[in-house]
């Protein structure tokens, strides 16, 4: 796997597909820059709308047909990039996508670490479609955990099979889980091992990727958290070449039978090859506030940066890019919103 810093050559032949990354990151750039003046506002609807306009703008000028299979709902109930809609300037190859114009919408309102922009791409046909359910159980590592764990088996089986895979003590493991009243049995489990937890207040897509990121201070993200990012969090992993295991689960007996009518079994265990079964994904996230994953929105001089991490599963590459931008180009109404 190589990584970049934003200014390396790549060895790579020029291709669209390459030129494809660098127009995603201009959306999700354009979404965390238009949130940043919410962080810590205590208004996430507003965030939030600001963030979907500027992505869908960007998405509008991006050479593909995409059709958005993880969005923001259904059209009548989010009419703001909704499952199903067309994004793109339909001259570009046919794509799913997965968006989330702020992953932690109440980390951004609340000032909190961890709120960042993503965008997931894969080609068409090929994103899993959770249908009704809206939560999953996970299980995310790196390549270590290949063929190491199992759902099925107690987390304290799998914390000291992913030790010995990785060839650390459990003591130094870390952990990370959504810190939920439904996770308070888990952690206390995780704990009894001697592993370390990292508790998340909201979002699980950038502590799932950090698991799997060479060098990470995670070395796994486990617990029930929401499917949409259990699909944006499986195009990370395929190019990551990391581990992700997961199951439907549904919250009550309404959801469960509407998953049943879907077609969806319930007891399958679920791999980021069967939520994204295409070889070519992307991710790109852009930060809204610091976190695990990249740094947020930054303001100093008239200026503005960003960082972003680029993932592409099909060359397995990891680009980073700190862009500068002047805060001019964006507009007083941008910069300085009024509720």
């Amino acid at each position: 796997m190589t990584a970049h810093d934003g200014t390396a050559t790549s060895t790579l032949a020029p291709s669209p597909d390459r030129n494809l990354a660098l127009e995603l990151v201009r959306a999700t750039e354009a979404a965390a820059i238009r949130a940043h003046p919410w962080v810590g506002k205590g208004k996430k609807n507003l965030a939030d709308g600001a963030a979907v306009d500027a992505m869908r703008a960007f998405l509008r000028t991006v050479d593909i047909d995409g059709v958005v299979v993880i969005g923001e709902g259904e059209k009548d109930s989010a009419p703001m990039l909704y499952n199903g809609e067309r994004v793109g300037n339909a001259n570009g190859p046919s794509c799913d996508i997965a968006v989330d114009p702020i992953d932690g919408t109440s980390l951004t309102a609340a000032g909190r670490p961890n709120a960042i922009s993503v965008i997931a791409v894969s080609d068409r046909g090929s994103m899993y479609d959770p249908s009704a359910v809206f939560y999953m159980d996970k299980i995310v590592t790196g390549a270590e955990g290949r063929d190491v764990l199992d759902l099925d088996r107690p987390i304290a089986d799998n914390i000291r099979a992913l030790a010995g895979a990785m060839g650390k003590r459990v003591e130094d493991l870390a952990v990370a889980v959504l810190d939920r009243p439904r996770h308070h049995r888990l952690i206390e489990q995780i704990r009894a091992t001697g592993a370390g937890t990292r508790l998340l207040l909201d979002g699980d897509v950038a502590a799932g990727i950090s698991a799997a990121l060479p060098g990470s201070a995670i070395d796994m993200c486990v617990g029930v958290g929401g499917t949409p990012e259990g699909i944006i969090t499986a195009c990370a992993i395929k190019a990551l070449g990391g581990t992700m295991l997961t199951r439907l689960q549904p919250k009550d007996d309404e959801e469960r039978d509407k998953a049943i009518d879907a077609g969806h079994r319930l007891d399958a265990v679920l791999d980021q090859d069967a939520l994204v079964s295409g070889e070519n994904t992307f991710f790109v996230a852009t930060g809204v506030t610091d976190g695990l994953l990249v740094d947020g929105v930054r303001r100093s001089r008239g200026l503005l940066h960003t960082d972003s991490i680029v993932l592409r599963s099909r060359s397995q590459t990891i680009r980073r890019i700190r862009a500068t931008h002047t805060a001019e180009r964006w507009g007083d109404q941008w910069l300085h919103p009024r509720a």
